[in-house]
C-alpha cells in the first residue's frame, strides 16, 4: 500500500455547542484523525496551519456562519468536502447549503446511522477529487513534455542537436535587429564540408552522420557563447558571429575553422580526413536583412568550391583586402603616438533646462597619412587589442584637460570635459596616478573632469571597478556610465556604485519619439536615476521633437548632431562668442535626417556661461 492509502482521514469538527462537537468526535474517532473547533473563526485558522479531508459544521454559530464559511475552505483547500449539521428540518437549509458548495447536510438531533453514511460518502468524494487533481496534474506534466519535445524538434537538428534552419534564421533577425540598433558588424558564415557525398557513398550513411556530428562540436568550439552554430541543410553548416567588429575578425574564425578540421576524423578503423570551404558575409556592408546576408554568403560559399574548396572567401571582394588593411593599420598604428598622427575633436554637452552649452566630450580621431581622418570605429577595437589605448586614453586626456583648462582661462567660463576611457585603460595600476598627474599638470580643476566608462568594464570586476572610482570621486572628478541600457543595464548596482552620471544610449533616444516601448525606457530610465541621485546625459539627440520629449522629462543635459557633429577645438572655439550674453552656436550638419537638407545655424544658448555643478 502507499503512504497516502494508510494514512487516516483528517476531519474538523465546527459547532458552537461543545456536547455536539464531543459527540462527533467519539463517533468519528474511530479510524478518522479528528480535531474541533468551538467557532468558525478558530475553524480558519486551524486551516490556514494544516488540511483536512473533511469539514463538518453547523450552520447557525455566533460570528461567521456555516453558510459563510463554505466558500472560504474551499478558497483555501479546494479538495475538502465541507458537511453541514442544521437543527432546522425544512428542505431549504440544505438547498442553501448546496448552493454554497457543501456537498451533504445532516440534520439535528444527530443519528449515527446518517452520520456514518454522510462521512463514508464524503470521504470517498474527496478521495475521487484528490485523484482527479493527481490525474489532471500528470496530464498537465505529459503536455508540458511533449510540447518542450515537439518544440525542440521543430527548431533543433536531430543528428546533431544543432538549432535549424528555422532557429538560426530567427536569432539573426534578432541579432540583426540589436546590431542596427547599435550601430555595430554581424558576420554570418556558410561552412561546407568538402567533397561528403564521396563518405557517404563510400562509407555509408552512418559513417557520414558519425562526420557530422564530429564537426558540429568542432564548429562549436571555434565560436563563442554568444555565437550560434546551426546546421543548414545536409552537410552545410551556418554561423552567427555576434561580436565580429570587422572583416579580420572573421578572418580570424574562419583560420580557426580551418585548423579545427586537420585533425582526421575516426570512422572504426577507417581516418577521413575533411577540409571545409566557407563563406562570409557581413551586415550591414552586405545586406540589411537575413535573408540578404545569408544569400550573399552563399555566392561567397559558391565561389569558395569553385576555387578548390578548403578556402573561405568574402561575399565582397574587397572584405580580403580589408583583411589585408588590418595588418597594416596595426603597423602604422604603433607609430602614430610618435609621429602626433592622434587629434581630439569636441562634441558640445547642452543643459536642457537653460540651453547652456555647459561642456564638451572629448573624442579621438586618427589624421592617418594614408587614409586620412579615421574614426574611433575603425581603429579603437585595434587599439584595445594591441594595447595602444593606454597611450591614446592618456594623450586624450592630456590634451582635452589642457584644451578645457585653456578656454576657461580665455574667460569661456567653467567648461567641464567628458573624456571617454577604455576597459584596458582603467584597469592600468598606475591608472589612478595618471590623473593626477595630468590634472597637475594642466592645472584643470578635478571637478571639470568627468570620465566616462562603460557598464561592462565595470563589471569585470565591480568590487575593485567601486574601490578606484571611490578614489577617483575623492579627487573632486566625476564619474559618468556611457552607453547606459546596452551592456548589464542593471540599476541595482548603480545605487551601489559611486557615480555621477548615466549617458542614456543614442539608440533609445532614437527611437524615443516613435516608439511607445523605447519612450517608456527613456522615461523609466531618467525618472530612476533621479531617483538614485543621479544626472543624466542623452546622447545622440538629432531632432527637435528628440529635443523636447527629452526635456518634458526633465532629462539634464544632450550632446548630439542637433547641436553639433564633433568637432576640432579650433572650431569648437570659434563658436563660441564673448559678450555681454555670451551666445554659442555650431552649424547643424546638413545631412543628418530631420534638418531638411538646410544649412542652419542652431542656437544653443543666449545667456552667459556657467557651472552645471548639481
Amino acid at each position: 500500500m502507499t503512504e497516502d492509502a494508510k494514512q487516516r482521514p483528517a476531519i474538523l469538527i465546527i459547532d458552537d455547542d461543545e456536547q455536539v462537537r464531543n459527540l462527533l468526535k467519539e463517533i468519528l474517532s474511530d479510524g478518522n484523525d479528528c480535531a474541533s473547533a468551538g467557532s468558525a473563526e478558530d475553524a480558519l485558522t486551524m486551516l490556514h496551519n494544516e488540511s483536512f479531508d473533511l469539514v463538518i459544521s453547523d450552520i447557525n454559530m455566533g460570528g461567521i456562519s456555516g453558510l459563510e464559511l463554505i466558500p472560504r475552505v474551499l478558497e483555501q483547500t479546494p479538495d475538502t468536502v465541507v458537511v453541514m449539521i442544521s437543527g432546522q428540518q425544512t428542505i431549504d437549509y440544505a438547498i442553501e447549503s448546496m448552493r454554497a458548495g457543501a456537498f451533504d447536510y445532516i440534520t439535528k438531533p444527530l443519528d449515527i446511522r446518517q452520520i456514518d453514511a454522510a462521512v463514508r460518502r464524503a470521504l470517498e468524494h474527496h478521495r475521487l477529487l484528490r485523484e482527479k487533481r493527481r490525474y489532471e496534474n500528470h496530464l498537465e506534466d505529459l503536455v508540458r513534455e511533449r510540447t518542450a519535445e515537439v518544440e525542440h524538434l521543430a527548431y533543433y537538428d536531430r543528428l546533431t542537436d544543432l538549432p535549424n534552419r528555422i532557429l538560426f534564421a530567427d536569432r539573426c533577425t534578432q541579432a540583426l535587429a540589436i546590431a542596427q540598433r547599435n550601430q555595430y558588424q554581424t558576420g554570418v558564415m556558410l561552412v561546407s564540408l568538402d567533397r561528403f557525398k564521396k563518405i557517404n557513398d563510400t562509407l555509408g550513411h552512418d559513417a557520414g552522420d558519425v562526420v557530422l556530428t564530429e564537426a558540429a562540436a568542432r564548429l562549436r568550439n571555434c565560436v563563442g557563447e554568444a555565437d550560434t552554430v546551426a546546421r543548414s541543410d545536409g552537410d552545410e553548416f551556418a554561423l552567427l558571429l555576434t561580436q565580429a567588429k570587422e572583416a579580420g575578425d572573421l578572418a580570424d574564425v574562419s583560420l580557426a575553422i580551418a585548423e579545427a578540421f586537420k585533425p582526421p576524423f575516426q570512422l572504426g578503423r577507417q581516418e577521413v580526413y575533411v577540409t571545409v570551404s566557407i563563406g562570409i558575409g557581413i551586415f550591414p556592408l552586405n545586406g540589411d536583412d537575413h535573408s540578404t546576408i545569408l544569400r550573399n554568403a552563399g555566392a561567397a560559399l559558391y565561389r569558395a568550391k569553385k576555387q578548390g574548396g578548403n578556402n573561405s572567401q568574402f561575399y565582397a571582394a574587397d572584405m580580403n583586402a580589408q583583411a589585408l588593411k588590418r595588418l597594416a593599420l596595426e603597423t602604422s598604428l604603433r607609430r602614430a603616438i610618435e609621429n602626433e598622427e592622434f587629434i581630439t575633436y569636441y562634441q558640445p554637452l547642452v543643459n536642457l533646462a537653460s540651453g547652456e552649452v555647459v561642456g564638451s566630450e572629448a573624442l579621438v580621431r586618427w589624421r592617418h597619412p594614408e587614409f586620412g581622418v579615421l574614426p574611433p570605429a575603425k581603429f579603437i577595437g585595434l587599439a584595445e587589442d594591441t594595447g595602444m589605448i593606454v597611450e591614446i586614453g592618456d594623450f586624450v586626456m592630456r590634451t582635452a584637460c589642457a584644451q578645457t583648462r585653456g578656454w576657461q582661462d580665455q574667460g569661456y567660463g567653467r567648461l567641464r570635459i567628458a573624456v571617454n576611457v577604455s576597459a584596458r585603460h582603467f584597469r592600468q595600476a598606475n591608472f589612478l596616478d595618471s590623473v593626477v598627474q595630468t590634472l597637475k599638470e594642466t592645472r584643470l580643476d578635478p571637478v571639470c573632469l568627468e570620465l566616462e566608462l562603460t557598464e561592462t568594464s565595470i563589471m569585470e570586476d565591480p568590487e575593485a571597478a567601486a574601490e578606484l572610482l571611490m578614489r577617483i570621486r575623492n579627487l573632486g572628478a566625476r564619474v559618468s556610465i556611457d552607453d547606459f541600457g546596452t551592456g548589464y543595464s542593471s540599476l541595482s548596482y548603480l545605487k551601489r556604485l559611486p557615480i555621477d552620471t548615466v549617458k542614456l544610449d543614442r539608440s533609445f533616444v532614437n527611437g524615443a519619439t516613435s516608439d511607445p516601448d523605447d519612450a517608456a525606457l527613456v522615461m523609466a530610465i531618467i525618472t530612476l536615476a533621479h531617483n538614485l541621485g543621479l544626472k543624466v546625459i542623452a546622447e545622440g539627440v538629432e531632432t527637435d521633437e528628440q529635443m523636447n520629449f527629452l526635456r518634458l522629462l526633465r532629462c539634464d543635459e544632450a550632446q548630439g548632431y542637433l547641436f553639433s557633429k564633433p568637432v576640432p577645438g579650433e572650431i569648437f572655439e570659434s563658436a563660441m562668442t564673448l559678450g555681454p550674453k555670451r551666445k554659442l552656436s555650431f552649424r547643424a550638419n546638413t545631412s543628418r535626417p530631420g534638418l531638411n537638407g538646410l544649412s542652419n545655424v542652431v542656437s544653443l544658448a543666449s545667456k552667459p556661461i556657467r557651472s552645471s555643478g548639481r
